[in-house]
């Protein structure tokens, strides 16, 4: 990409770090996160409240610079919510033209028809509890592949029933891999294990590494 392009694509971050990849199916992976500052939504249980504003305007080409000083292959694009910024799309297609293996997190609020398809989308599907279940975007459950994933919060029984018949309504084991985490200021991982297993779901329940590792801290 030529640097005068780059400089025409600013994006607004709030941090780029290097630690284990904490949730998905790459956990447990060296991983570079590039959290992008701004968030839409507004959940109860969010714990990156300091990247809804602040953070330093950077191009492509200092990212991409950043990013390969911590010599990994695996690139995660978080937030806040990565997708409002307009230039995330074409970022993430960047990040794959450079070698890197990315994953987007993003809320399921917002359309990702644009993200490369080389990019493993997870999507957070916002449950009841979370204050933001209305701004979920049903559709984008048409563009997922089997690379993909869709995350729920769970933070109480009821949306524990509520995850369970959207999967059931949307069929969603059967387009990508689906992760139940529990909600750590409100539900005991122990009992949404114990519910996973009563109800035999096909899958996969999940808890935050990085909160385990680095005494609850969601940037580390």
């Amino acid at each position: 990409m030529s640097s005068a392009r780059s400089e025409a694509l600013p994006l607004r971050i709030s941090e780029i770090f290097y630690s284990l990849q904490g949730e998905t199916s790459r956990i447990g992976l060296p991983t570079v996160f590039i959290r992008l500052t701004g968030c839409p939504l507004r959940c109860t249980y969010c714990d990156t409240a300091y990247a809804f504003t602040g953070g330093q305007n950077m191009n492509l080409d200092d990212i991409i610079t950043e990013v390969g000083g911590y010599g990994t292959r695996y690139v995660t694009v978080t937030g806040g919510e990565p997708l409002a910024q307009k230039n995330c799309i074409p970022m993430l297609s960047a990040l794959c033209d450079a070698g890197y293996e990315v994953s987007l997190e993003t809320s399921g609020a917002l359309d990702i028809r644009e993200v490369d398809k080389r990019v493993m989308k997870v999507v957070d599907i916002k449950t009841p509890a979370s204050g933001e279940a209305d701004k979920n975007l049903w559709e984008n459950f048409t563009k997922l592949t089997r690379k993909d994933e869709v995350k729920l919060v769970i933070c109480d029984e009821d949306d524990y029933q509520w995850a369970k018949q959207v999967l059931q309504e949307y069929k969603l084991t059967n387009k990508c891999n689906v992760v139940f985490s529990p909600s750590h200021e409100a539900l005991n991982a122990t009992q949404l294990a114990d519910w996973v297993l009563r109800d035999k779901l096909p899958v996969r329940m999940q808890i935050q590494l990085h909160k385990i590792l680095w005494n609850n801290s969601p940037g580390h």
